[in-house]
């Protein structure tokens, strides 16, 4: 009875919560889970990281990916949640740019290589911000995506989505983090330099305001952590 309870109280928890384990390129989803995508280590529970200070920030990662997919800079990456993105909150994506002389499928993304490629952040209406669908455009969402930025420079990155999950944020350290990590190659693409570029762990400290949710009073502005998408 003990064990019938524990897995009952297990799937519960894992159908609250979620993964990105598939890309979608030029609208086709791949065709198996942690193939481009590196697996994460809640392939199983569905679990998000709540510690901003741990390497899980990274990749969450617990095996390296099999594939590398290649999308065009300018082009529409998009990543499946699984079930859903079922709490509120934002959804942003990272890329990392792989040194030449680095596999794709070993490197780790350690230090300051990542920026801010694209944000879903909130809408304000009229009454304010709340924990719904009309202020969080990726809520309840099942796939969620962005543009390559058109002049990123050609080579293999590591593409990192996280959706933070707020509705237990009232206090530091009660936010959720679900992330994962893509291995692409983006050709076509342009001349820019990225940045700023900041490390995982380490570009978000538990007391920042985009990790603190205040369900009353409502509030009227949300500015989601890290640095400002690159406006490259």
């Amino acid at each position: 009875m003990k064990y019938l309870a524990a897995l009952l109280l297990l799937a519960a928890s894992s159908e609250a919560h979620y993964r990105f384990p598939k890309l979608i390129i030029k609208g086709t989803a791949e065709p198996k889970e942690w193939m481009a995508v590196r697996q994460t280590k809640n392939y199983q529970t569905n679990a998000g990281v709540t510690d901003v200070n741990s390497p899980d920030m990274r990749c969450y990662q617990m095996k390296a990916g099999t594939t590398t997919a290649t999308v065009a800079a300018g082009e529409t990456l998009g990543f499946v949640a699984a079930a859903q993105v079922s709490h509120f909150g934002p959804v942003q994506f990272y890329m990392a740019k792989v040194p030449d002389n680095a596999d794709i499928n070993t490197w780790d993304p350690a230090g300051n290589v990542w920026f801010k490629a694209a944000s879903i952040d909130a809408v304000q209406g009229p009454n304010g911000l709340t924990s719904s669908a009309s202020t969080w455009p990726a809520y309840q969402k099942t796939e969620v995506s962005f543009t390559i930025p058109q002049n990123v420079p050609s080579g293999k990155y590591l593409v990192r989505v996280e959706s933070i999950a707020l509705h237990q944020a009232q206090s530091p350290g009660g936010a959720q983090i679900y992330l994962s990590c893509a291995q692409v190659e983006v050709t076509d693409g342009g001349s820019g330099t990225p940045g700023p570029l900041v490390a995982f762990p380490g570009a978000y400290n538990r007391n920042d305001p985009g990790l603190i949710w205040s369900y009353w009073p409502i509030k009227t502005s949300y500015t989601a952590p890290g640095p400002p998408v690159w406006q490259g």
